[in-house]
């Protein structure tokens, strides 16, 4: 077993989106091969109406899938298809744009007016930038959970893990989703396939990752929960933690626990060419793209 090296720990950028959204964004529009196949990383978390209600109005996507993740409040959601529905607390979206898709999304808050929730960017390999557009809305409910004997709890959105498999199939990248909960001063090994990239999340508490070089992944200067750790070192809210390649990860978790997605998938490692919501893999076809949204002929048939 090898522990995979932290090659980079860096903070989520405050951002607007959509019709003014106030987000938080982990990575996106630039070095497409850095994390491939996943290309954009956006945490859209507000305690105030006026900063998310304006939402995401019609805007079109072709050749990737995004996946939406809501933790609080609700998103509602529309596309060119007929499709409509609404994502609660806990739910899933995954949208495979393939060939065409103008849709919409807009985020409505909790009781006490707060949204909280994710979206993910995977590309579409060449051989299916042109598939067919579908949906998979997944409630809350179908996520399975696993707590284990240390109290660490993790929800398999999509991917195997420990034995349980998330109910999202069929997705090209073949990735791994993961929500995971790690209490106050638990030190945790976790599997990540060696082939896949790799990411983590952070979203509540903080934590310190083990390095390949430092297997303790810490300098031992504070003790917490019974082990020594250097507070220095831990990474905390809103904050992205990008991985080399091994076999596993080791967690440390702080004083408040940590809670963080963990994401892996294979990389694609074909040409990107990318403008706003539309990636293929050259930019003629980009630019056909474009056309066809001007004409009127962006929307394909099922086939």
């Amino acid at each position: 077993m090898s522990i995979r090296p932290t090659l980079e720990t860096r903070a989520a950028m405050e951002t607007l989106e959509g019709a003014g959204v106030k987000l938080h964004r982990a990575f996106g529009f630039h070095k497409p091969s850095e994390l491939d196949p996943f290309l954009l990383f956006d945490d859209f978390r507000n305690d105030s109406p006026e900063d998310f209600q304006k939402g995401f109005p019609w805007h079109p996507h072709r050749g990737i899938e995004t996946i939406t993740y809501v933790l609080s409040g609700s998103v509602e959601h529309a596309d060119s298809l007929g499709n409509q529905g609404k994502l609660g607390a806990g739910d899933v979206q995954w949208m495979t744009a393939g060939s065409g898709i103008l849709h919409q999304e807009m985020p409505q808050g909790n009781m006490s007016g707060q949204m909280h929730g994710f979206q993910l960017w995977a590309n579409l390999p060449r051989d299916l930038k042109m598939t067919t557009p579908r949906y998979q809305d997944v409630e809350a409910k179908e996520i399975p959970e696993i707590i284990d004997d240390d109290g660490t709890a993790v929800r398999v959105v999509v991917g195997e893990f420990w034995g349980k498999r998330g109910p999202v199939d069929g997705i090209a990248a073949d990735p791994q989703y993961l929500d995971i909960w790690i209490p106050p001063g638990v030190k945790k090994t976790l599997p990540v396939d060696t082939y896949r990239r790799a990411f983590a999340y952070i979203f509540e508490g903080s934590a310190a990752f083990a390095d390949a070089s430092a297997p303790t992944g810490v300098l031992l200067e504070k003790e917490v929960g019974g082990e020594e750790v250097n507070i220095r070192d831990m990474s905390g809210n809103r904050t992205l933690v990008r991985f080399g390649t091994g076999d596993e990860i080791t967690v440390q978790a702080g004083e408040e626990g940590v809670r963080f997605l963990l994401i892996s998938g294979a990389p694609i490692q074909e040409p990107v060419a990318w403008h706003g919501p539309i990636v293929m893999n050259t930019g003629e076809e980009l630019q056909q793209a474009f056309r066809e949204l001007r004409n009127g002929t962006f929307i394909k048939p099922a086939h």
